[in-house]
């Protein structure tokens, strides 16, 4: 018999809210002609408009999904659907035999995985080209940061009171010129700056904070082979180099089940952003899996909030790991109560502040509160602790998301995860009486 999953849980894979309102009205038993189970698997045939039925599948270690209709959206209504008669009524699906074409989609998925893995070993590079392309890319780089080293020491002699009535256009040419030089990592910092120039109160000290830490980027890049190996990797990550997952694959795997904790999705331009944020019950680490989908398409990996998995991780070179891959995964079940957190606030923060001391280009970082109450003060949202301390939440926390954290507390103290900045804290679920609640970011 598979875990029990909630109905909050399967809702919150649908790719939008109408896809999670069409899966809503699949619900229903008299909608499939036929389901079955057997292990963790589950699959149904769905009667739709047309003469033959949909064949929908889902394999309940990821979870993933398969379905014979014509839609584009992953998962679709009909594995939204009979995902939902899982959840809310687990008795309907009785184990049965593996029918054939679900028993050769998941032949087809476990030797696909298997591939990847042995393509993951099997990989070779050429290293002389691979020497040739890396020095043409440092000559462009150095130079960059030359030009970036001048360019910040400027704006600072200058002064920064009359940055805000700067256009855009100022930071745009800059950056610009980052890409040119392969380093889309610094202009993606210089963009973010342009935006906090131009976000009115404070603006002044948050600009001041980050230019500092971009100049000790490009002055410890060029000492760059003076430091230590891990050092190295967060340097050349932060600049925009980047390493292929078949490359991060090749490292040392690390197995444990994972708690997956939160998750939030942010678009740049055209890009969607999901980071989703994970604890290894027995290594007792924070980990952060980082995807991305482009335009309207999907993101490929479906990570469940509230969940945990077996799973073997590679993490990404880092003086501070915290980012890694996924390189094999099997069993998900629902996670029965939440991972130890900070008992304070306090020592929360002391924990982040260890990390950043040790890695100064930690943008987001997870921070899991035992015991903290929500609470509005004027027009911002805040948690206080047992002892008084209070931590600001994001100003960038949707309202709805906001009631609701403040409504599942009742007013009493609960369990929360969130990302720290720094400055402000993006909760992204909270447990009440250990039973999880994603929120709405």
């Amino acid at each position: 018999m598979p875990a029990q999953w909630t109905t909050e849980q399967v809702l919150a894979l649908a790719p939008d809210a109408a896809s999670a309102k069409s899966g809503r009205g699949l619900a229903i038993q008299k909608k499939w002609l036929s389901l079955g189970m057997q292990q963790s698997a589950v699959w149904g045939e769905c009667q739709g408009s047309g003469k033959t039925p949909y064949r929908t599948q889902i394999d309940l270690s990821e979870p993933a999904f398969r379905c014979s209709c014509p839609s584009r959206k992953f998962p679709c209504k009909h594995g939204l659907g009979l995902f939902l008669l899982l959840a809310e009524q687990p008795d309907i699906i009785t184990e049965v035999e593996l029918p054939d074409w679900v028993a050769e989609w998941l032949t087809g998925r476990s030797q696909r995985q298997e591939k990847t893995t042995q393509k993951a070993k099997q990989s070779t590079v050429d290293p002389k080209a691979q020497t040739k392309r890396a020095t043409a890319r440092q000559e462009k780089i150095s130079a960059g940061i030359q030009e970036l080293r001048l360019w910040l020491e400027d704006r600072v002699r200058q002064g920064l009171a009359t940055v805000p009535q700067d256009s855009y256009q100022v930071w745009d040419a800059i950056a610009a010129r980052m890409v040119d030089a392969q380093a889309p990592g610094l202009a993606r910092r210089l963009r973010e700056m342009a935006g906090i120039a131009h976000t009115g109160e404070g603006w002044c000290d948050r600009l001041l904070e980050q230019m500092g830490r971009l100049y000790l980027l490009l002055d410890s890049y060029e000492r760059l082979e003076s430091l230590p190996p891990a050092v190295q990797a967060d340097l050349r990550t932060q600049i925009g180099w980047t390493l292929t997952q078949e490359e991060v694959l090749t490292g040392a795997a690390e197995a444990d089940r994972w708690c997956i904790l939160g998750q939030r999705t942010e678009t740049e331009e055209n890009l969607k952003v999901r980071r989703t944020w994970l604890w290894g019950l027995s290594s007792e680490k924070s980990v952060l899996l980082l995807d991305f989908a482009q335009g309207h398409r999907t993101f490929e990996q479906v990570v469940l909030p509230g969940s945990c998995m077996d799973a073997e991780l590679v993490f990404y070179p880092s003086a501070y790991p915290l980012r890694a891959v996924i390189k094999t995964r099997q069993e998900t079940a629902p996670i029965a109560k939440p991972p130890p957190g900070s008992a304070a606030i306090a020592e929360a923060i002391a924990l982040y502040s260890r990390a950043f001391a040790t890695c100064p280009w930690l943008d987001h970082f997870p921070l899991m509160l035992d015991a903290v109450t929500p609470m509005r003060v004027g027009d911002r949202w805040l948690l206080r602790d047992t002892q008084g301390a209070i931590l600001p939440l994001s100003n960038r926390l949707e309202p709805t998301s906001a009631w609701q954290l403040l409504a599942l507390s009742g007013g009493h103290p609960v369990a929360v995860l969130g990302e720290w900045d720094g400055m402000q804290l993006m909760p992204l679920s909270v447990w009440v009486e250990d039973s999880f609640y994603g929120l709405g970011n």
